[in-house]
């Protein structure tokens, strides 16, 4: 496929979606997580792992909003890729261990959706001895079905739809949009 047809389809893809929270909703969500984890951990010294790509938004909002000493790094774990539905695991990159111990750890995400990703994050970091492990995530999906593992911080919930925009990818694109939009339900 050429790039203008990759071009077109991605726009499409924007321009037929049902937009579900405007730029002032995400920033005030924004803005009520950071007061949350700052009231939280502000006396912990914590160590903050986004997952990347999808918290790279997120991370990049929210960061300049903590107002106390923290120590930063990130974890590279995906099920979904460039597809619309999720898969098996693929562990790209994870902090060292001597990193981890004893720390009181915040993962940033942009979704909890099932929540098979973040529980298996949590499970690893407790595994190589962090003190605690906080879920944080800018959208939590409100699914029918029990999820492994619930977000401690959640900035917005979201219908059981397939969402995107700030951080969350529509097949790959639109990441950086400022708004939280939906598909079109078929």
């Amino acid at each position: 496929m050429d790039i203008e047809t990759k071009r077109l389809q991605t726009q499409s893809l924007l321009d037929n979606a049902d937009l579900l929270f405007n730029a002032a909703e995400c920033s005030a969500a924004l803005h009520k997580i950071a007061a949350e984890i700052t009231r939280d951990l502000s006396d912990k010294y914590p160590l903050i792992l986004p997952v990347m790509g999808g918290a790279v938004v997120f991370s990049g909002q929210l960061l300049p909003l903590l107002h106390f000493p923290l120590d930063f790094d990130y974890v590279h774990v995906s099920r979904y890729g460039d597809k619309l539905q999720g898969g098996n695991f693929n562990w790209k990159r994870m902090p060292e261990a001597d990193a981890i111990a004893g720390r009181h750890i915040v993962v940033l995400d942009d979704i909890l959706d099932e929540g098979h990703t973040m529980a298996a994050i949590k499970t690893k970091l407790l595994e190589m001895g962090a003190a605690s492990c906080l879920a944080a995530v800018f959208a939590n999906k409100l699914i029918s079905k029990e999820k492994p593992i619930s977000a401690d911080y959640v900035g917005l919930n979201v219908p059981d739809r397939y969402v995107f925009g700030y951080g969350m990818d529509a097949a790959g694109a639109w990441r950086n949009l400022g708004e939280i939009y939906a598909l079109k339900q078929d």
